[in-house]
């Protein structure tokens, strides 16, 4: 007929109606499950780039409810809880704990037809198996997770974000096509190095983070207050980052260790002893710098760095 509007099944969901054209797909419809600061982030960004989300899905806990209206708000969505959840969407992502996604998949089971669905969570040490439950009900399911720290009271942008992606092959081609619409990463990852890739991520970020907060200790030990550590740290801290970028961790290491001064290490190990942790901390990361960058004298610091 003249006029009328031809569908077909999209490229990025399977049973998803879009109009056929060279250049454009139709986003599928989202639902988020959650509505922690992931949730925020990730539920923001996909808005700002087109896609509808369509329910915030969440316990019924005061505080989760509070927090799921709030993003529903931003968003434009409505909240609905896992109880009595009759969800409409075409794509859910979880975006709750490791230990709650496999539950909170096993209680939405029943809140839609999953056939020709996409599931995703967002864990980076769980594999995509952990929506078994749903791929049994005829879902495609996939691991999604972004490379990238999220914390209350910031709201990091997912622009240039690498997303570890692995699963079921529609829905592996349905988070790439969205994590590219975020203008982020998409890279492949294999299940069983999903455990090392999440610890690689714990030591960019909240083991970095651990080590700040020793320096702060050490930096008591010296006079230093700790807000006044924080600014002081700021500058090397920037410019540490900015030579790794540049010139990657070799040519960026610097110090005592890598001039080969033994008395001088000597001394820092002697004025740790009123921080211990932090000593043990030093030692641990000294003698990782033996290991991994270069060094002079490395026969005497390793004998000194043994205490």
């Amino acid at each position: 007929m003249a006029g009328s509007v031809v569908h077909a099944d999209s490229a990025i969901l399977p049973g998803m109606p879009k109009r056929l054209s060279k250049t454009r797909r139709m986003k599928p419809r989202i639902a988020i499950v959650g509505a922690g600061n992931l949730a925020r982030a990730l539920a923001v960004a996909l808005h700002e780039a087109g896609y509808v989300i369509d329910q915030i899905v969440t316990r019924g806990r005061a505080t989760s409810l509070r927090r799921a209206r709030q993003l529903a708000t931003e968003v434009g969505a409505v909240v609905v809880t896992v109880t009595r959840a009759q969800l409409r969407a075409d794509l859910v992502w979880f975006c709750v704990p490791d230990r709650e996604i496999a539950t909170a998949a096993s209680a939405m089971k029943e809140a839609m037809d999953w056939s020709g669905k996409v599931a995703l969570h967002s864990s980076g040490a769980l594999t995509s198996d952990e929506l078994a439950e749903l791929r049994r009900r005829g879902a495609q399911v996939a691991s999604v997770h972004p490379l990238m720290t999220f914390v209350r009271g910031s709201r990091p942008p997912l622009v240039g974000v690498p997303f570890a992606i692995e699963g079921d092959s529609r829905a592996v081609r349905a988070a790439r096509a969205i994590v590219q619409d975020l203008r982020a990463q998409p890279f492949s990852i294999r299940q069983r190095h999903k455990q090392a890739y999440h610890a690689w991520g714990m030591f960019l970020s909240p083991l970095l983070t651990a080590l700040l907060a020793a320096g702060e200790h050490v930096a008591a030990a010296a006079g230093v207050r700790r807000g006044a550590a924080k600014q002081r740290m700021l500058p090397i801290l920037r410019q540490t980052l900015a030579n790794y970028t540049a010139l990657g961790a070799p040519q960026s290491f610097s110090g005592p260790i890598a001039r080969g001064d033994v008395e001088t290490v000597k001394k820092h190990l002697s004025a740790l002893r009123t921080v211990p942790e932090a000593r043990d901390v030093y030692l641990t990361l000294a003698r990782s710098a033996l290991r991994d960058l270069p060094a002079k004298n490395r026969a005497a610091l390793e004998k000194i760095l043994r205490r």
